[in-house]
């Protein structure tokens, strides 16, 4: 038998999130809002029990929620990140491999812990909420597509614990018998169509096909989901990290931008933002490309979208090199006379820093101006993003996203920390 697979999956992480530090928010209805106060990206059992549905707009359902006593937050990504690299960091204390899957979940290995993986991940969990605050639900299983689906359970039976495994044939069965094709890891509902038209109605009929043939019908992609229902690993634990090919720094703005100063102004403070995870990470960029747009769902204002790709002479993670370049492809896009509700930017075919190699005209990022650019990123790491920055990036931003509702950074700010 395969060693074991545990999905450890934060439940409702964002709003957990909020709790740690305002426990009066424990029991009451919570909801978390997209950047600059959309919609609803995130809801708390509670949230979810009065009948809000993820994606409700925030401007139609204002009334409502302050009539039914909801909380809503605004999204507070550094409070999330910094709380999920806690989370990952107790897990990882009790296995010996562990893949993070996304900011609120996690793969772990359970080889050589067999015989006692139950009361490892009780511990795990434990552990978890003692040392962080947040709750988190165990699916165990031969495979992560299985493991998926023990999560699923956990979270929905408070009779396991929080704990659930699936390791058996019977055990597997009678979990795939209760749920729907879309329930499945990476099942949507345009699949499901195409599934339901070849005489598969259920997660188990899938199981029980023959995965050569729905190759031959699909993909492999869909054959491997089958071998995986079957108990049969196909998705290895992905321990290391690939280097990322791109990274992108991009916001709609809390009002429409109608000048090329405030334009300005937000480009040079997304290729700043991009500049520092690049260096973070030890990455450089050869290019960029800078985007605007209007919004399209007014349908009475005029439209544009506009991009633009410039080539820098060598490979750079050097914040005022990119500025520069950033500035040069907005200054070739600009149409005056729009009111623009989006900009972005992406730095591409991104390396490690040390392949860099200068050219008879252009030499790569030098020791002094990485030393530079290492020392603004500690201070800003230090005392909260923007403490020091570039004049490019202006100082009032008026033009930034609405967080209206927008908890305290309590984890990475001193200024924040909570009070008693």
């Amino acid at each position: 038998m395969p060693a074991p697979i545990a999905l450890v999956d934060c439940n409702n992480f964002y709003a957990s999130c909020e709790r740690v530090f305002q426990p009066k928010l424990r029991g009451r209805p919570v909801v978390v809002l997209s950047n600059n106060d959309g919609c609803v990206i995130a809801r708390s059992n509670e949230a979810k029990a009065l009948g809000i549905d993820m994606g409700a707009p925030w401007h139609l359902n204002r009334d409502k929620f302050e009539r039914e006593g909801v909380i809503v937050r605004s999204s507070n990504y550094t409070l999330y990140g910094d709380m999920s690299g806690r989370v990952m960091r107790t897990l990882g204390g009790f296995v010996p491999d562990i893949e993070i899957y996304s900011i609120d979940e996690a793969f772990l290995s359970l080889e050589g812990l067999e015989d006692r993986m139950y009361r490892q991940m009780r511990e795990a969990r434990a552990a978890v909420l003692q040392w962080t605050g947040i709750p988190v639900s165990v699916g165990i299983a031969p495979t992560k597509t299985l493991a998926k689906v023990a999560n699923r359970i956990a979270k929905k039976t408070p009779e396991s614990g929080g704990v659930l495994a699936l390791m058996t044939e019977v055990e597997q069965t009678a979990a795939l018998a209760g749920l729907k094709l879309t329930d499945l890891w990476g099942l949507a509902s345009r699949m499901e169509a195409r599934l339901h038209a070849i005489g598969i109605t259920s997660p188990l009929q899938l199981r029980d096909a023959d995965p050569k043939w729905i190759r031959t019908q699909f993909s492999v992609v869909m054959e491997r989901m089958v071998l995986e229902l079957q108990g049969i690993s196909c998705l290895a634990l992905g321990l290391e990290a690939a280097d990322r090919q791109t990274t992108m720094a991009s916001r709609s703005f809390g009002r429409p931008v109608v000048t090329l100063t405030d334009m300005q102004e937000a480009v040079a403070t997304y290729i700043s933002r991009a500049a520092e995870k690049m260096r973070r990470e030890g990455l450089v960029t050869p290019a960029l490309q800078v985007f605007v747009t209007t919004n399209r769902f007014r349908e009475q204002d005029r439209q544009y979208t506009g991009q633009h790709t410039v080539h820098l002479p060598v490979a750079t993670s050097d914040t005022t090199r990119l500025i520069k370049a950033a500035l040069h492809g907005l200054q070739r896009i600009w149409q005056p006379g729009f009111s623009y509700k989006k900009a972005g930017v992406v730095c591409l075919d991104l390396h490690r820093a040390e392949t860099v190699q200068g050219t008879l005209f252009h030499a790569p990022d030098s020791p002094e101006r990485m030393q530079l650019m290492a020392g603004l990123d500690a201070l800003n790491k230090r005392y909260g993003r923007g403490t020091v920055g570039f004049a490019a990036g202006g100082l009032k931003q008026t033009w930034a996203l609405r967080s209206e509702q927008k908890s305290a950074a309590y984890t990475t700010q001193w200024a924040e920390l909570l009070e008693a």
